[in-house]
């Protein structure tokens, strides 16, 4: 969709610019949170050059948590090689928080879509081993807080290969280990854990996600996401029956009935396994990132907000990074709020209902998706200072 600026008709204008707040996402392919932050600052100083700027790149559990909060308290990165979804050895990146105490986990740096080729995906034997491997290894470092973000996952096993990492058994009926992938859950007639890693026990593990599903059903993690990593609609059917019997198990053989949690179905039910196994609490990805970011705070007397994020579109609104930004701005008083995107897709208009006050996209007029992509930080810089424009607030 060609994009325009479109605007919700609030009175932003007549307000002096004092303070601008930039709290992007990355853009996904293109640009890091910082690296946008950066992009949008230079195009708002073409209006404004001497306002005042505080760069708070956010996200919201997937693509970009770990660089977001590492960075942000001053913490260090860490590179485990892992299983990765199709049992092939990967090497991936995690973090450790600025406190010491807190590891940061992306799932899809082991278990994710984008480390399987298009035309090998298939969420039947993929297996989030290697994120329990990542686990391990943060326990096994003595950090005891474990923060997962699970967005972008090529899986739908459960959990069950998170947890095999961790020594949970799922045996078949000749007493026999399940195979990975989330088709052989069918199979599971008894669960073992009496080999599990004793360090679970004295860890809290947090699902950063935005991501509300339950494990089962139509609104489930096989139906809903399913198709995106590979799955026809034969294959849903089979995974999503798996599930349901996975769960039946763990109520009968651990006495925990949680398929219908909010977020048991994020990451192809990765969230359900982290409920189950480590006792997981499921956070809002982005209030939580916003919450270690101190976002209020930094918010405080600021006259303009500006977000964004590579697609804005009808499923932004479902506390998606843009619209937590705008909630807490909103929050603390009626701070105008301008989202720049990649592109604005069908039904973007909804989160001008959501408190964001305009909303412009890097593709639009002359400019091209592949121009936006291969000169995406020029690109984004020049859709921000029309956007800014645009929008009319007067200087001091």
């Amino acid at each position: 969709m060609e994009a325009e600026l479109f605007s919700s008709g609030v009175d932003v204008y007549n307000v002096a610019i004092m303070k601008v707040v930039i709290a992007p996402q990355a853009f996904k392919g293109s640009l890091s949170g910082m690296e946008a932050a950066r992009s949008m600052e230079e195009g708002l100083r073409r209006v404004y050059p001497g306002a005042e700027t505080v760069l708070v790149p956010v996200a919201d559990g997937g693509d970009g948590t770990v660089a977001t909060l590492v960075e942000a308290s001053g913490g260090e990165f860490v590179t485990t090689r892992v299983t990765g979804p199709q049992g092939i050895p990967v090497d991936a990146v995690w973090g450790v928080m600025g406190d010491g105490s807190t590891a940061v986990i992306e799932m899809a740096r082991a278990s994710g879509l984008v480390l399987v080729p298009e035309g090998r995906r298939d969420p039947r034997v993929s297996t989030t081993y290697g994120t329990g491997e990542l686990i391990c290894e943060a326990l096994r470092r003595g950090y005891r807080r474990i923060i997962v973000g699970v967005g972008g996952s090529a899986t739908n096993d459960g959990g069950a290969g998170m947890a095999q990492a961790l020594g949970a058994r799922f045996l078949d009926v000749n007493n026999e280990e399940l195979p990975f992938g989330g088709a052989t859950l069918k199979y599971i007639r008894r669960i073992d854990i009496s080999g599990m890693e004793p360090r679970v026990k004295e860890a809290e593990a947090i699902i950063a996600s935005d991501v509300t599903n339950p494990l089962c059903g139509p609104q489930g993690a096989s139906a809903v996401y399913g198709p995106q990593k590979g799955a026809t609609p034969e294959m849903v059917k089979e995974l999503d029956a798996a599930l349901a019997h996975y769960a039946e198990v763990v109520k009968r053989d651990l006495g925990l009935d949680l398929a219908e949690r909010p977020g048991a179905g994020a990451a192809g039910g990765l969230g359900y396994g982290l409920m189950v196994f480590l006792g997981a609490e499921f956070r809002p990805g982005i209030d939580l990132v916003c919450d270690v970011l101190s976002l209020d705070e930094r918010l405080r007397g600021a006259d303009l907000v500006i977000t964004g994020e590579g697609m804005i579109d009808g499923s932004t609104v479902f506390n998606k990074a843009p619209i937590g930004v705008a909630r807490h701005a909103k929050a603390l008083g009626d701070i105008p709020v301008l989202a720049v995107a990649g592109s604005l897709g069908r039904g973007y208009e909804a989160v001008l209902e959501k408190g964001i006050d305009a909303a412009i996209g890097m593709v639009r007029g002359a400019v091209t998706v592949d121009e936006a992509m291969n000169n995406a930080y020029q690109v984004l810089r020049d859709a921000t200072e029309e956007g800014v424009r645009k929008m009319g607030l007067q200087a001091p």
